[in-house]
């Protein structure tokens, strides 16, 4: 009696097993877990993703260190501290130059009137009180004995006399003026209302040339 082939006797059982439906679901639950063991595998390669997000956020070139952050803090106090408690300046002293020209707010004496005559005449006669420095470079007061005249050399002396009441006073010439006509002599307020009322303004005077 003769065997009968394996092969012969396998194959119909195999057609029924790959032709049932049960085998589908075999099939499917076999790629399924293929799958979760490759991902598995792959996630263990590649490392936990949360390391990854963690190292860049906690990466110094996109931090700002206590330190510095502490240090800004300060310097901004420090510079409104600054601000409000910083004292109004106290003035200060009068400096030399002004104490050296504090003198000529205060009443000055005329000049002397000893010598001799050179030159005489009568003209009008003015008064100003206005102007930083005479024409001589001098500080201008208006409490000294000087005049402006438009032709006597500077620190000439000259008497001036008022001719409607006979007082006179001697001036000392630092100053250029006055460019009126009729008008020969331009006294300071102090040398003009020791000879007349200031509200004269205008007045006829004799002037004499001292040497």
């Amino acid at each position: 009696m003769s065997r009968p082939d394996p092969k012969s006797s396998v194959a119909p059982y195999v057609r029924r097993i790959v032709s049932s439906s049960r085998f589908v679901p075999l099939l499917s639950a076999i790629a399924v877990a293929g799958v979760v063991v490759v991902a598995s595998a792959a996630a263990m390669t590649m490392g936990p993703p949360t390391d990854t997000v963690a190292s860049v956020v906690s990466s110094p070139t996109v931090s700002i260190s206590p330190s510095a952050r502490a240090t800004d803090d300060r310097a901004s106090r420090s510079g409104i501290r600054e601000l409000r408690a910083s004292p109004s300046p106290a003035p200060s002293s009068a400096s030399p130059t002004a104490r050296a020209q504090a003198p000529t707010t205060k009443q000055a004496s005329p000049p002397s009137g000893g010598g001799t005559v050179t030159g005489s005449g009568t003209c009008g006669a003015s008064y100003y009180t206005g102007g930083g420095h005479t024409a001589n470079g001098e500080v201008f007061n208006t409490y000294a004995y000087t005049a402006a005249s438009k032709t006597l050399p500077f620190n000439t002396r000259v008497r001036v006399t008022n001719v409607a009441n006979g007082r006179s006073t001697v001036v000392r010439i630092n100053d250029r003026g006055p460019y009126v006509g009729g008008r020969c002599l331009d006294l300071t307020q102090a040398a003009f209302g020791a000879i007349a009322s200031l509200g004269a303004g205008v007045i006829t005077v004799k002037y004499e040339v001292l040497s």
